[in-house]
């Protein structure tokens, strides 16, 4: 497996984050589908408030990496926009989010879609992009509002959320991409059909050989390609479909609990899906000194991961005060019923 590595080095020159404030709890659609019983997968879920979608929850987490970059916006020569709820079928949220931040009009702007790993594909792209030259700064955004059926095994964990990374030239970043890699397959798992409104997945096929296959195989590799193990890093923050996958995936790659649970924010806000792996990556961030080195890893199904090193700088002192961060989002939460929920997700079909 070859790494990636840009002809000129790359790094996430600001950061940020953004999750709503409504929680629905996990016992509260146990107790509308199962009469209570059953064991819970996560605590509760991030839910969108009613004025709220993928373009509001990614401009939020655009703004804030912008406050953390403290750079001009007309600088910034791409935006890109990963999800797989965006709110229009055609018409692009990034044009939407690049006008708003003020990115207009010479940039360049795409919406981008592999299910659960559709932002770090735009962090993909964007370290090329600045790598190549093509681009002083990118803007890469993963952002979801993900639905599940009512009643199904999706409702609990399917939340909404999303985080932003301006890409730039190695010498202004916080963090330093050492290098990159990427693992895709034909692997049915999760799908859903122009047509229908709520996706499909394969159950317990959606563990093994989705998950498992993907971010083991490319973890494995990777820090092998890396001539590194587990104990080389300091944090790993994987994708985060529910709360035993990681944890087990992490295991299993030789890492210590210390070492990923402050980017598990499964137990707390859900699923974020096209987000859930780099706003796990936002929370260390906001913790992360000088001198320490990530590993994150994304899945999509469909299926692939994208793999990355990462290597904190000084220039991440000062800046992670600047914006709000993942914690203090989390902590910030309005607690709401089945019913609540359901009228905000526009679950109640009137005509």
């Amino acid at each position: 497996m070859p790494l990636m590595r840009p002809t000129a080095a790359a790094g996430i020159v600001g950061y940020g984050s953004y999750i709503p404030k409504y929680r629905l709890p996990a016992q509260e659609v146990a107790r509308v589908w199962t009469g209570g019983n059953g064991e819970l997968p996560i605590k509760e879920k991030a839910v969108p408030g009613p004025d709220e979608d993928t373009m509001t929850i990614g401009l939020e987490a655009a703004r804030n990496a912008l406050a953390r970059a403290q750079i001009n916006p007309q600088e910034i020569g791409a935006v890109w926009v990963g999800s797989e709820s965006h709110p229009y079928a055609v018409k692009p949220t990034s044009t939407i989010i690049a006008e708003a931040i003020g990115a207009t009009p010479y940039t360049q702007a795409a919406d981008w879609q592999f299910a659960c790993k559709a932002g770090t594909e735009t962090i993909q792209a964007a370290i090329g992009f600045v790598g190549s030259g093509m681009a002083h700064y990118a803007l890469g955004i993963g952002a979801d509002t993900a639905q599940g059926r009512p009643g199904d095994a999706l409702e609990y964990t399917a939340a909404a959320g999303g985080a932003a990374f301006i890409i730039g030239p190695a010498a202004e970043s916080m963090a330093i991409f050492e290098a990159s890699s990427s693992y895709v397959t034909d692997t049915p798992d999760f799908w859903r059909r122009p047509t229908t409104h709520y996706p499909s997945h394969g159950q317990r096929f959606t563990g093994e050989p989705a998950y498992f296959h993907h971010v083991l195989g490319v973890g494995q590799e990777f820090m092998n390609q890396l001539g590194r193990t587990a104990k080389d890093f300091d944090y790993v923050v994987l994708h985060q479909p529910n709360k035993k996958f990681p944890e087990r995936a992490a295991t299993m790659l030789g890492f210590e609990k210390e070492q990923w649970v402050t980017g598990l924010l499964v137990p707390v806000v859900g699923n974020t899906y096209a987000g859930a792996s780099i706003l796990g990556l936002t929370a260390i961030l906001d913790v992360a000194k000088p001198g320490d080195k990530i590993l994150c890893i994304s899945f999509g199904s469909g299926a692939g991961s994208d793999a990355f090193a990462l290597r904190i700088t000084d220039n991440i002192v000062g800046k992670q005060q600047l914006a709000p961060t993942t914690q203090a989002y989390i902590n910030r939460r309005v607690e709401i019923d089945y019913a609540t929920y359901a009228r905000y997700r526009q679950k109640l079909q009137m005509h």
